[in-house]
């Protein structure tokens, strides 16, 4: 009798766990879920739900926010924002400017009352302490040192899945990134397709230096070069060094060794050193690439540095000037 009473209470508790298990999750779901972990370069940063109000205070950030269905409700330096990043959707008019993305306004953010707070590491990380007087804050690093176990690339679409997470839209990014892989794919047929003269090519971003026209060429590890790669092309650019922001600074006369690539390039268009100050530039104008017209303009607002969005418009670009024109 006592061995049945046992068994008895044994299979009562075996029968009850999965009811206080039933009831513990409906008790977390009542409560709004787990906590939402986000790992940033200032180590991790906990919210109790998805965050609905943000602020980004860094161009990539607004980027990966828009692509993934939700608009900022704070953003740092949004009328250059429009001249150099050339996605789809569009800012919403509601989206309140806080300043400068290396200083911006405290007070305006609070203002918003925000839920999260994205900045970026190089920028903002003397004044993490004040963001996160106002709001939970995580910075992100999208400039890995080289023994990081990371590069530029990687790094982009890490910060993009974490974004996700923090917003509750991870569905979206899956969506997403897998349409890059797609807009990849499609590059790289019709690169192929094309029978290039030469699939090698240097990237740049040229501007007025404090002397002289300065030209950023970028490196193989760089994210950009890394998107072009993927599409069948060949960074040639071989640097001294380990650039950490994925790009050396050349003069033109550093460009003689590359005279026989595709020079792909972008430039702001109220700085346009070509037409300006290397119009006349005889060390310029005797290039290879300039004489056998292999000069192709990516436009002003193809952006280097962002997130899945930029990247399907640098290989659009791309692929519309090496192929289509």
């Amino acid at each position: 009798m006592a061995l049945m009473l046992a068994l008895g209470a044994c299979g009562a508790e075996e029968a009850a766990e999965p009811e206080a298990e039933e009831a513990a999750e409906i008790e977390v779901a009542e409560e709004g879920g787990e906590p939402i972990v986000i790992e940033g370069s200032n180590g991790e940063v906990v919210l109790e739900e998805p965050a609905e109000t943000v602020v980004v205070l860094e161009w990539t950030y607004a980027e990966n926010l828009l692509a993934l269905g939700v608009q900022p409700a704070g953003m740092a330096d949004i009328e250059q924002y429009g001249e150099y990043v050339n996605i789809e959707p569009q800012l919403a008019d509601s989206v309140v400017d806080v300043g400068g993305r290396s200083e911006p306004s405290l007070e305006a953010i609070a203002e918003i009352d925000p839920d999260l707070i994205i900045g970026v590491d190089f920028r903002h990380e003397a004044m993490l302490d004040q963001l996160e007087d106002i709001a939970p804050t995580v910075l992100f690093n999208p400039y890995p040192e080289e023994e990081a176990n990371i590069d530029l690339y990687e790094e982009m679409i890490t910060t993009f899945n974490e974004m996700a997470e923090a917003v509750g839209k991870e569905e979206q990014a899956e969506e997403v990134l897998a349409e890059l892989d797609a807009t990849y794919e499609e590059a790289a047929e019709t690169i192929e397709a094309a029978d290039l003269a030469t699939d090698d090519f240097i990237l740049t971003l040229a501007y007025t230096g404090p002397q002289a026209p300065e030209i950023r060429v970028f490196t193989p590890h760089s994210m950009a070069s890394m998107i072009l790669e993927k599409i069948g092309l060949n960074n040639v650019h071989e640097p001294d060094q380990f650039e950490v922001f994925g790009s050396s600074t050349f003069n033109v006369e550093g460009l003689t060794q590359y005279e026989d690539v595709n020079y792909l390039y972008t430039v702001p268009d109220e700085d346009n050193i070509y037409e300006n100050q290397l119009a006349d530039n005889p060390v310029w104008e005797n290039l290879s690439f300039v004489q056998e017209d292999r000069l192709f303009d990516l436009g002003a607002d193809t952006w280097l540095y962002g997130g899945p969005l930029s990247a399907m418009t640098l290989v659009d670009q791309v692929v519309e000037t090496l192929v289509t024109e």
